[in-house]
């Protein structure tokens, strides 16, 4: 049997400026996915988890926590943008429409730039503009954000799945 290897995300060297990555995968958001997050993260503003005091503000109904929007879509550009690095930082995060529970989010990611590090050789930063789309076609996030990714040469091995012991097939 032949192993088939996976996308194993992108490399300094994959990145080129005016790119656009879109993912693959549309996320709807869900009014439970929204109340957990708020709570866990302690948010007591009563616009994500309080149906009547929702319904007396401009939107008529709770909001979708921006935090968790952005977590979402920060999460669905990894395979493309920073599965191979870490973030440096978040510039101009902008919230232009609102998203509610059962909307659907979709993410696309353009790179603006790319250099390499002058104080690690073995990495390259790129730095992305990253829109999170509703099913609509409505903006609901739009930021830029900075990436520090490996260089492919430089990069620790992915091989990582174990190894099956002979006694444990079966």
């Amino acid at each position: 049997m032949a192993v088939k290897l996976g996308w194993e995300g992108r490399f300094f060297e994959d990145f080129e400026v005016g790119d656009v990555y879109r993912c693959r995968l549309g996320r709807t958001v869900t009014e439970a996915d929204n109340i957990w997050f708020t709570l866990l993260t302690n948010n007591t503003n009563q616009i994500h988890f309080n149906n009547e005091y929702g319904k007396r503000t401009e939107f008529g109904k709770c909001l979708i926590n921006s935090a968790l929007t952005l977590a979402i879509v920060a999460g669905m550009g990894v395979a493309d943008v920073s599965e191979n690095g870490f973030a440096l930082g978040w510039d101009e995060i902008k919230l232009p429409n609102p998203l509610f529970a059962g909307d659907t989010l979709y993410s696309e990611s353009e790179v603006l730039e790319s250099r390499e590090s002058k104080s690690k050789p073995q990495w390259g930063i790129i730095k992305v503009r990253t829109r999170g789309i509703q099913q609509e076609g409505k903006v609901v996030i739009d930021y830029a954000r900075s990436v520090m990714v490996w260089k492919k040469a430089h990069a620790p091995k992915a091989d990582l799945f174990p190894t099956i012991k002979e006694d444990t097939k079966k």
